[in-house]
C-alpha cells in the first residue's frame, strides 16, 4: 500500500525561501521513495530535473502561482519555459476573479493557452482554489477545465485560506467523470488524510509531508 500511495504523491516544496540545497534534497527523497513527481517553483525546475533525469520521477511546476492573476499569454510563456527546463507536469492556477465574474470565455482561454503550450510535452493540472469558490463555481471551474483539455483538476495552491477536503474531491470527481485526474493538495498531512482523499476520488496527492504519509506518521503542517 505504501508503494501505491507513494506513486500518487507529488513531493512538494513551494515556499519562497527555499534554497537550491533543499530542492536537491527534495529530489533525492523523491528518488528514494519513488514518488510520482517533485513539485517546485519554476526557478527550480532545471535543478530538480538534473537530479531526476535518469529516473521515472517527474518534475512538476506551478504556473501563474499562487494567485492565477497573470494573463493567458504570460501563463503560456511560463509553461513553455518550464518545459524547456525539464518540467513534465504543469500545475496552473486558473483566473479566479474571471471565474467569479462569470467570464467563462476568459477562464477557458486561460486554461487553453497553457494546454496548447504543453501539448504533447507535459500534463496540465488546473488549480481551482476550492476554498475561495462556491459549489457552483467549483463545478463550473471543473467543467471549463475539461472543455479546455486539461488532464487534471486540483483543489488548492496550499497558499490560500484552506486546502483539500474529501467533500471537494468527491464533487470534483463527480463533475469531471472517470477519465480526468483529480489532485488533492493543501493540508494532506497523514496516511489517513491521503486515504480519505483517494477514497473520495483523488488520483494524485500534493503534499510536503509525503515521507511522513508513506511512513504512517503525521506532519505538523503542509506547504
Amino acid at each position: 500500500m505504501n508503494e501505491n500511495v507513494a506513486k500518487m504523491i507529488d513531493h512538494t516544496l513551494l515556499k519562497p525561501e527555499v534554497t537550491k540545497e533543499q530542492i536537491i534534497t527534495l529530489s533525492e527523497e523523491a528518488k528514494e521513495y519513488n514518488f510520482a513527481s517533485v513539485c517546485v517553483n519554476p526557478t527550480w525546475v532545471k535543478t530538480a530535473y538534473d537530479v531526476l533525469k535518469d529516473t521515472d520521477v517527474k518534475v512538476c511546476t506551478v504556473i501563474g502561482f499562487p494567485l492565477g492573476a497573470s494573463t493567458p499569454e504570460v501563463k503560456a510563456f511560463e509553461t513553455k519555459n518550464a518545459i524547456e527546463n525539464g518540467a513534465a507536469e504543469i500545475d496552473m492556477v486558473l483566473n479566479i476573479g474571471a471565474l467569479k465574474d462569470q467570464n467563462n470565455e476568459l477562464v477557458e482561454r486561460d486554461i487553453t493557452a497553457v494546454v496548447e503550450a504543453a501539448k504533447g510535452k507535459a500534463l496540465v493540472k488546473v488549480i481551482i482554489e476550492t476554498c475561495l469558490l462556491t459549489e457552483e463555481e467549483k463545478v463550473r471551474a471543473c467543467e471549463l477545465s475539461v472543455r479546455a483539455g486539461a488532464d487534471f483538476v486540483k483543489t488548492s495552491t496550499g497558499f490560500s485560506t484552506g486546502g483539500a477536503t474529501a467533500e471537494d474531491i468527491a464533487l470534483m470527481r463527480k463533475t469531471v467523470g472517470p477519465d480526468i485526474g483529480v489532485k488533492a493538495s493543501g493540508g494532506v498531512r497523514s496516511r489517513e488524510d491521503a486515504h480519505a482523499m483517494i477514497e473520495a476520488g483523488a488520483t494524485r496527492i500534493g503534499a510536503s509531508a509525503g515521507i511522513k504519509i508513506v511512513k504512517g506518521e503525521v506532519a505538523d503542517s503542509d506547504y
